[in-house]
């Protein structure tokens, strides 16, 4: 007996699905309680916007977008198991969400590549798909996902989000570069803070940009510091 077809999950099917709702709320919860900054649905939603814009930017066909917008809005659910190695069990917790919707299994295998390699400990830009999340997962510092104003004095993670008054992160396929442009408030933050927590995420985006045959340039205050 033959197998019933896959058919193509879309990212609406992903953003109306309860149980990726679920996780990724309650994922966002656990974070909270040990002092993480937002995770939520604005991250998710953000991550999965750009992940599918860089790719678009490249000439990558519609279907890969797409699964780049499903790997950017589902990357974090493994939160919900622990912090530690969430990209991992999130990567997991895809693969079976995405069999029971029925996904073909060669667009499950990008997917879950995408969200097992994102996390700077364990990151590589192994796909078209993985490159654009971690471009748009570490290009997302803003002030908003700063849970509790009280901790920008003591946590330097807080303070370097807090201090982030503008973000973005534009692709320029002409001359080929990933240009991360960050507006910092130094009252709040010194620019060297914002090198001292991220700058292996900055080393890992270049890795990524490198992947789809970008350079990778930060720019903070107007001036390239990368």
């Amino acid at each position: 007996m033959e197998s019933s077809p896959k058919h193509a999950i879309t990212l609406e099917d992903i953003l109306k699905d309860p149980q990726i709702h679920t996780y990724i709320d309650q994922g966002n919860r656990i974070l909270g309680v040990i002092g993480y900054t937002e995770h939520g649905f604005p991250h998710a939603k953000r991550s999965s916007n750009y992940a599918s814009y860089i790719l678009k930017c490249l000439g990558y066909d519609d279907r890969t977008c797409e699964l780049a917008a499903i790997a950017g809005y589902m990357h974090d659910i493994g939160n919900v198991v622990n912090r530690v190695a969430h990209a991992q069990s999130g990567a997991l917790m895809a693969f079976t969400l995405l069999t029971n919707m029925g996904m073909d299994p060669e667009e499950i295998a990008q997917v879950v590549s995408a969200i097992g390699n994102h996390d700077e400990g364990t990151a590589a830009a192994v796909n078209p798909i993985a490159a654009a999340l971690i471009l748009s997962d570490k290009g997302d510092v803003r002030r908003t996902r700063v849970r509790d104003k009280e901790r920008v004095a003591i946590d330097i993670h807080d303070r370097v989000n807090y201090a982030v008054e503008q973000a973005s992160l534009d692709i320029d396929p002409e001359n080929k570069t990933a240009i991360l442009d960050i507006t910092i408030d130094t009252e709040i933050c010194p620019v060297m803070d914002y090198f001292e927590i991220f700058l292996t995420r900055m080393v890992l985006c270049r890795s990524a940009a490198q992947y789809l045959g970008l350079s990778f340039e930060l720019v903070i205050n107007g001036v390239r510091l990368l």
